[in-house]
C-alpha cells in the first residue's frame, strides 16, 4: 500500500529535530511492508491534502510562525481543515500546534490568527518552560507514556471543546498549570514535545499510521513491531527522577 505524507514547511518549521518525526514514519511505515513517499508542501503550495494520507508539521520560533500564518490560514487552511474532518491523521508540534489553535499571542503582543482547528489559545508567557517531559496518555485506549522535550514561551489553554493529549507527569506540558499536554481533534494531534517525539514513542508513530491505514483500507490494522531497541530508547529519554520513582513495579506498569 503507498502512504502518502505531507510535510508542511520542512524548509521553515524544524525545530529542535522535528524532521526526525517524518524520518521515524517513513522507516516504520516500511517496517510495515507499506510503500510511503514525503511531499514537500511549503509556501504558495494549495495541494488537496484529502488525498494525503497522513500530514506533519513541525515547530518555530515567533519569526518563522509569522512567515507562514498568512498562507497557512489562505492557501491551505480550508483544505487542511477538510482532511483531518475526513479523517486524515496530523501531528502538529509546538509552533505548529499554536498555529493550528484560535489565536496565539506573542509576548510583543502581536497576535497571530489560528486555523481553529483545535479549541485553543496560546498566550506568550515572561519565561520559557524548557526541560523533559514524561506524560500519561490514553490516546490508543491503553494507558501509555510520552517522553520528549519542550522549549516554549506559549502558554496553551484548551476550550471546552478541546481534549488534551496527555496528562502531565514530569515537565510543563501546555502551560504549567492545569497539567495537561497537546491537544486532539478526531485523528489531529499538537503536542509541545520536540525531541524528536516519534523515534522516542514508537506507539504515536503507529498509532498515527494505523489511522492512515484504517482510512484507506478500512478495518485492516498494522501488526506489532519487535520495538526493543526503541523501548530502551523510551525509557532512557523519560526524565530521570520518573525512571527512580518508578522503581521494580514501574510508573504506569511500564518503568
Amino acid at each position: 500500500m503507498r502512504l502518502v505524507i505531507c510535510h508542511l514547511y520542512p524548509d521553515i518549521m524544524n525545530l529542535y529535530g522535528d524532521r526526525g518525526n517524518v524520518i521515524a514514519l517513513d522507516r516504520r511505515a516500511r517496517w510495515h511492508g507499506l510503500e510511503p513517499v514525503v511531499v514537500p508542501v511549503s509556501l504558495g503550495d494549495a495541494p488537496d491534502f484529502e488525498k494525503f494520507d497522513l500530514i506533519f508539521m513541525g515547530g518555530g520560533q515567533d519569526r518563522e510562525q509569522g512567515l507562514i500564518t498568512a498562507d497557512l490560514l489562505q492557501a491551505k487552511g480550508p483544505g487542511i481543515k477538510a482532511a483531518v474532518e475526513a479523517g486524515v491523521p496530523l501531528l502538529a508540534i509546538c509552533g505548529a500546534y499554536q498555529l493550528l489553535g484560535h489565536y496565539y499571542r506573542t509576548f510583543a503582543g502581536e497576535v497571530l490568527p489560528g486555523l481553529g482547528l483545535f479549541d485553543v489559545r496560546t498566550e506568550a508567557g515572561p519565561t520559557r518552560i524548557i526541560g523533559d517531559v514524561l506524560a500519561e496518555s490514553k490516546l490508543s485506549g491503553e494507558s501509555r507514556t510520552l517522553v520528549g522535550f519542550e522549549n516554549h514561551s506559549g502558554r496553551t489553554f484548551l476550550g471546552p471543546g478541546a481534549v488534551p493529549l496527555g496528562r502531565v507527569l514530569v515537565g510543563g506540558g501546555n502551560n504549567g498549570r492545569d497539567g495537561t499536554e497537546g491537544a486532539v481533534y478526531r485523528n489531529a494531534l499538537g503536542t509541545y514535545l520536540h525531541g524528536s517525539l516519534l523515534p522516542k514513542n514508537p506507539w504515536l508513530a503507529d498509532y498515527l499510521l494505523g489511522r492512515a491505514v484504517e482510512r484507506r483500507r478500512g478495518g485492516v490494522r498494522l501488526a506489532r513491531l519487535d520495538d526493543a531497541l526503541e523501548d530502551m530508547a523510551h525509557r532512557a529519554a523519560a526524565p530521570g527522577a520518573a525512571r527512580r520513582r518508578g522503581g521494580g513495579g514501574g510508573l504506569l506498569g511500564f518503568f
